[in-house]
């Protein structure tokens, strides 16, 4: 290492050691906003970077849009000028440390879409300065740091490991959990270089007290996607036991809740309409699609991604087994929702099951609404199941409107929603979350992985806790 670079090394860890880097995260959703005001909390002047005008206005006004970060927080760090947003890019030509944070979907054929990395990469390259740290925290395939973003980067003129540092460090992020945030959640950080490496790490480690190193850029990819295709692959486990316990007449939430006693060799996972959210979704197929590079095929793991992908059919299936016990058609009947964020008491819509699940019931001809309360508009359709692009708005939750359904669909099991009520009113309700197990049901509730007997009766094991 040349005594050029030994010097931009220890200028930056100096900035890190004082609080006087300045940060630049690009992409303030539901990953950076909680990571851009996290470092604005501990003292360090920070930039969000966002091309949606909404977001960053909403900065500057001291209004947070994400649930997990307060206003209160967001107006206390503008004013005191730590924090603030912007769309001009520019800007990154002043930060010491810019953390990329943008999302990484897929296609239509579950091919990898790094446009946003892509378009991100460029900006930084077009505005690189020598000493700058550039970390990437979008989930996604192994190789991405060092095969796509670092040639962008390079065309800059200048190098990696010479010029400029770059490491990756997966987002953990979980919508909702009060628990754990970007202020104490472990973080696993690989970097180009050793020195690369060391600069992110006194970085993170001003937020969380516990940063996990790891070898390689890639190795740090691949701990994200092993950590969500886990869970994959344990929901599609236990959806598909959901599955077959309906038809040998054994209820798979009394199953779970008493596998769930034993104090070791078992975590419990749950059954329901499908999986959402930004990552268990999707990081199965960013897997198998770069194992193909390699002459290797992710059976197990594109086999779980198949089983959960197979679970809003099932839904369906069951609605319309609801509607027929009442001697009407799927075709024409008026179904409503309940639940469309992808997990419960959050307003995160994101790849959410229910969005399958009404694009399939459209497209048989029933008549579909929704009720959220989190999430007061809907996106559906643009898919080969619904052509159409559609933004529903959602209907109010009472008494009538839950009368003037065939069937009530329970997708997310939100826990302000008045259960009683909708079961007090309802002809039919299928229950894909459980949610409705501790209520008297009279008769009238499908129970996924429950056996109609049972979940069509009272009094019969369901699994309550």
């Amino acid at each position: 290492m040349t005594d050029l670079s030994l010097d931009l090394t220890q200028a930056l860890a100096e900035k890190i050691n004082t609080r006087t880097a300045r940060i630049a995260v690009i992409g303030i959703g539901y990953v950076g906003l909680p990571l851009a005001t996290a470092f604005a909390a501990a003292g360090f002047v920070t930039v969000g970077l966002d091309l949606d005008a909404r977001k960053t206005q909403a900065i500057q006004r001291g209004e947070s849009y994400i649930p997990d970060v307060e206003s209160a927080l967001v107006a206390k760090l503008v004013a005191s000028e730590t924090l603030r947003a912007t769309d001009d890019e520019t800007t990154l030509a002043d930060a010491d440390v810019i953390f990329i944070c943008v999302p990484t979907p897929f296609d239509r054929m579950k091919a990898p879409d790094l446009g946003m990395i892509r378009s991100a990469s460029e900006s930084i390259a077009r505005h690189l300065r020598r000493g700058q740290m550039v970390i990437l925290q979008s989930t996604t395939y192994p190789g991405t740091t060092e095969e796509f973003v670092l040639p962008i980067l390079e065309t800059s003129g200048f190098k990696a490991g010479q010029d400029f540092y770059l490491a990756f460090s997966p987002e953990r992020i979980d919508p909702g959990n009060k628990e754990w945030s970007a202020n104490n959640m472990p973080k696993v950080l690989g970097g180009l270089t050793p020195q690369s490496t060391e600069l992110a790490r006194a970085l993170l480690a001003t937020l969380t007290p516990q940063v996990h190193l790891v070898s390689t850029p890639r190795a740090a990819e691949m701990t994200k996607l092993l950590e969500n295709i886990f869970r994959s692959v344990n929901i599609a486990l236990v959806n598909e036991l959901a599955l077959l316990c309906e038809r040998m007449d054994i209820n798979i939430w009394e199953v779970i809740d008493a596998a769930k006693t034993k104090p070791f060799g078992f975590m419990p996972f749950y059954p329901g309409a499908g999986v959402g959210g930004h990552c268990i979704p999707v990081d199965p197929y960013y897997l198998s699609w770069k194992a193909r590079e390699f002459d290797f095929y992710t059976k197990f793991i594109e086999l779980a991604a198949e089983v959960n992908q197979s679970m809003p059919f099932h839904v369906v299936n069951l609605v319309a087994d609801a509607v027929n016990r009442d001697g009407k058609a799927l075709r024409g009947a008026q179904i409503l929702i309940l639940g469309v964020a992808f997990k419960r008491d959050i307003d995160d819509a994101r790849n959410s099951p229910a969005e399958r699940v009404i694009e399939l019931l459209r497209a048989r001809h029933a008549h579909v609404s929704y009720h959220d309360p989190y999430v007061p508009q809907f996106h559906i359709g643009d898919s080969v199941f619904y052509p159409d692009a559609q933004v529903l708005d959602g209907v109010a939750l009472t008494p009538a409107s839950v009368r003037a359904a065939d069937v009530v669909v329970i997708v997310t099991g939100h826990r302000v929603v008045d259960y009683g009520m909708v079961l007090a009113n309802a002809r039919r309700v299928v229950d894909t979350t459980n949610v409705t197990a501790p209520l008297p049901g009279n008769g009238k509730v499908l129970r996924l992985g429950a056996p109609s007997a049972d979940s069509a009766a009272d009094g019969k094991a369901n699994g309550s806790t």
